[in-house]
Formats: C-alpha cells, sequence, structure tokens
C-alpha cells in the first residue's frame, strides 16, 4: 500500500475537540530523574534542544507546531520481535543498538547518547540484509560528518553501503529494504529505502513516518521513468514491487554507478521529528505486518497491550501473533521503541457521526494516487 505524508494530521486533529486525556503523570523532571541520568549522564545541555533539530536543515520536518515541551527528556525502551510467517526462509533481519558510538569506540558531542534501530527485508536470499545490518551502523559513525550533518551522513551511507554489496559474492544475487531510525536527545531521525514501514503515536493517534515505496506511488513512477525503468503490472521492471532498495546488482538494468544512479535507488526518505511527552511510542515494520494492520490499528493494539503489561518486548511478539492469526503471508519483524517509562494513558476519542462510502483505509489510498 501506498502512503501518504501525514505530516498535518497531528495539527488537523488539534482543530476538533477529539480528545479529553490525562497525561499528567508524564511530566517528566529532566534535573531529578535517576533514569534520565543514567541514560544521558550529567550534561547540562538536557533539557536543550539537540543539535540535531537545527542540524538537519532540508529534511521534512513535522508537527513543527507543537508545544515542544523543553523540559521533556525521553525514557528510551526498546523490543523487538521477528517470525519467518508462511515462508521457507526468513529473510526479514533487524537491530537495535543503545549507543551508536559506544558500540563502534567512537565519541562525540560530550559523551551524549544516539540510539540506532532498524529493521532489513530482504528478498532473494537474506545475505543483502544481514550485511547492511553490520555494516550500515558502522558506515554511518565513520563518516567524518557524523553526527553534525546527519542528514547528509545518513543518505551517503546507505548509497555508500549499497555500492559494497555489489562486489560480494554473498549478497550479489539478492536484496534488501531498509528503514533506520535514531534518536538523539529529544529528535528522531527516520530513514527509509523500501516498503517497511514506521509509525509514530502521538495520544493514540498514528502518523506515518515513512513512506511506502512500491510502483503505484505517482512520485516513484515518475523518477523510475526519468531513468529509462517502467512499471509493468506493479512490478518495477516487471521483476521487482519495491522501488527503492540495496543491493539487488545482479539485476538488468536495475542499477547503475553513475551520479543519477538506475531506477532502483537506495537513496533514502528522511523525516525528522522533535519528541515532546505527547509521543508514545515508535513502531518499525516489515512490510508483513503492513499486509494485515493499518498504521492506526498497529498503535491501537500496541496502546491496549502496553496498558495491560507495559512490557515492550512482550508487545512486539503479540503484535507478531496478531498478524500470524490474521493470515500475514510473509516475513514478520516488529521494533518498537517507547519513550516513556510508563504506559500510555487511556485516551477518550469522541468519534464524529460522520456517513461515509468509502473505508478510511480506501480513501487513504485514493489520496496516495492523486499526490
Amino acid at each position: 500500500m501506498c502512503v501518504k505524508d501525514e505530516e498535518q494530521i497531528g495539527e488537523r486533529m488539534e482543530n476538533f475537540d477529539f480528545f479529553d486525556t490525562q497525561i499528567g503523570n508524564w511530566g517528566i523532571d529532566s534535573t531529578n530523574s535517576a533514569d534520565d541520568r543514567s541514560r544521558f549522564g550529567d550534561d547540562p545541555t538536557i533539557g536543550s534542544p539537540s543539535p540535531l533539530e537545527s542540524i538537519c536543515e532540508n529534511t521534512a520536518v513535522i508537527n513543527s507546531q507543537q508545544n515542544l515541551s523543553p523540559n521533556f527528556v525521553p525514557i528510551i525502551r526498546s523490543g523487538e520481535w521477528s517470525h519467518i510467517g508462511e515462508r521457507q526462509h526468513m529473510e526479514d533481519t533487524h537491530v537495535c543498538i543503545a549507543d551508536l558510538a559506544k558500540k563502534f569506540g567512537h565519541t562525540f558531542l560530550g559523551g551524549e547518547v544516539i540510539s540506532f534501530y532498524g529493521v532489513f527485508d530482504g528478498h532473494g536470499g537474506k545475505g543483502a540484509a544481514q550485511f547492511v545490518r553490520d555494516n550500515l551502523p558502522r558506515v554511518i559513525v565513520e563518516d567524518a560528518d557524523f553526527p553534525l550533518e546527519l542528514e547528509k551522513v545518513v543518505t551517503r551511507s546507505f548509497i555508500q553501503t549499497d555500492a559494497k554489496t555489489c562486489s560480494l559474492q554473498s549478497t550479489l544475487s539478492s536484496g534488501t529494504t531498509a528503514l533506520t531510525a535514531m534518536i538523539f536527545g529529544r529528535s528522531l531521525l527516520v530513514a527509509n529505502a523500501g516498503d517497511c514501514r514506521a509509525v509514530l503515536s502521538r495520544l493514540g493517534v498514528a502518523i506515518e513516518m515513512s513512506k511506502d515505496h512500491r510502483p503505484c506511488c505517482i512520485k516513484e513512477r515518475s523518477r523510475i521513468e526519468s531513468l529509462g525503468g517502467y512499471i509493468d503490472d506493479g512490478y518495477l521492471n516487471g521483476q521487482l514491487n519495491v522501488t527503492r532498495a540495496l543491493g539487488d546488482w545482479h539485476l538488468e538494468g536495475m542499477k547503475n554507478i553513475s551520479e543519477c544512479g538506475g531506477p532502483l535507488s537506495a537513496e533514502p526518505e528522511l523525516k525528522l521529528t522533535t519528541l515532546t511527552k505527547e509521543h508514545e511510542f515508535l513502531i518499525i515494520g516489515s512490510d508483513g505486518i503492513w499486509e494485515v494492520f493499518t498504521s492506526q490499528n498497529a498503535v491501537d493494539f500496541v496502546r491496549r497491550r502496553l496498558q495491560v503489561h507495559n512490557d515492550v518486548k512482550m508487545c512486539c511478539k503479540e503484535l507478531v501473533d496478531e498478524a500470524i492469526k490474521r493470515r500475514a503471508s510473509d516475513n514478520l519483524t516488529i521494533v518498537m521503541i517507547c519513550f516513556h517509562s510508563e504506559p500510555p494513558p487511556h485516551v477518550v476519542v469522541h468519534k464524529l457521526r460522520v456517513r461515509r462510502s468509502i473505508s478510511a483505509e480506501g480513501l487513504h489510498n485514493i489520496r496516495c494516487l492523486l499526490e
């Protein structure tokens, strides 16, 4: 399914009296919290905007008019789960790194922490997915401009990692989509190439932080045709059902080493937002999850389960199990990052009485086709 940017949904929702919610228990005192000090150290910059908020100048920034809650510091909790599903081989893989620089022996900016999370959905084998999982984080950290020009670094690192896959026998006949999320202070940067999806929950409202790069997307079709590619029966050059991926150098006419590249691009689309206390968690899922869950449906499911037990890893398992019950046919992988130690608050939604002749998901698809 193609998705349309959701940057303005949160702001539109604020114009209606949809929510009565209690979030007072989420006010965080950044100067007194032991959890905050253990994660970020006694750094005097905590409570100030992170450098990342100003260095990604050309990245799409969402929620720009919201209350930025300058005293809010996210308390990071993460979990993951994966399952082979109905496939014969498991080609999904993922990574969760609590401190990216420390992982690879680097220090910068007084030792502030950058967390890194990624989901990689392989096709034609698992070689490319595993190579990107193991090498992309290192390429990012070792870039000379990391972390002060993070937007450029991440984009460049995707392309460089992709180029390396063409010379390795283990990855020559495979490819992978890639979606990564980096958290730096109160900043969240998502990079996507392919059809994995990242969904951010803001007081129970799903905000899509990535687009699905599929042949049905008008902008992707225009880009592909300008580079000599074509869409045949919903497939890129009649071969792939994604329009951006790393690897796949063995497929004729898909990629070349020129500056413009080929129809199959490894360049990620980036989206940056500043986290506030209203942001609850981020879901990163391979496309098998989104076959049977809409973005809002997944957020609703996760909130309910966290309110029961507040266990992030267990919630990931339950989401995957539910996808299996709904007869998902692909490999299934979930990475989830929560931004609070407490479970999401209960939110009462006052639904408007609107007669519809088409489902909400149908309307969503129409917006995609018309963009």
